[in-house]
C-alpha cells in the first residue's frame, strides 16, 4: 500500500508543478488523481477494499467516510469540467487545499 501513496505524492507533484506553469486544468487532474488514491488507501487501511473504478470507490466513501464523499464528488465534479472547459486558479486552490488535507488526515 506504500505505492499508493508514493503515486499520490508524485501526482501532487506535478499538480504542484502544473500550477506553477499556470496549466489549471493539468493541475486540477493532477490534484484529483492524488484525492483518489488518497481516498483509496483510506479506504483500504480501514475496510481492507482496494476500489476498483470511481463507482465502487464512491459507494464505499459514501457508507464509511461521508465527509469525504461530500468533499470528492465536489470535486469530481469540478475534474469532469476539465474534459471540456477552461478552468482558473480558484478551482485549481480548492482541488489543492482538499488534496493536502486529505493526505495530512491520512499521515496523522
Amino acid at each position: 500500500m506504500e505505492e499508493l501513496l508514493k503515486n499520490a505524492n508524485e501526482f501532487l507533484d506535478s499538480g504542484e508543478d502544473n500550477l506553477t506553469k499556470k496549466r489549471f486544468n493539468a493541475a486540477i487532474s493532477d490534484f484529483f488523481k492524488a484525492i483518489v488514491i488518497l481516498c483509496d488507501y483510506r479506504i483500504y487501511i480501514q475496510i481492507k477494499i482496494l476500489p476498483k473504478n470511481h463507482n465502487e470507490r464512491f459507494s464505499l466513501l459514501m457508507k464509511y467516510f461521508p465527509e469525504v464523499y461530500t468533499n470528492a464528488s465536489k470535486l469530481f465534479k469540478t475534474y469532469v469540467k476539465t474534459y471540456n472547459l477552461r478552468l482558473g486558479l480558484k478551482d485549481v486552490a480548492e482541488a489543492r487545499k482538499y488534496a493536502y488535507e486529505l493526505k495530512n488526515s491520512i499521515n496523522k
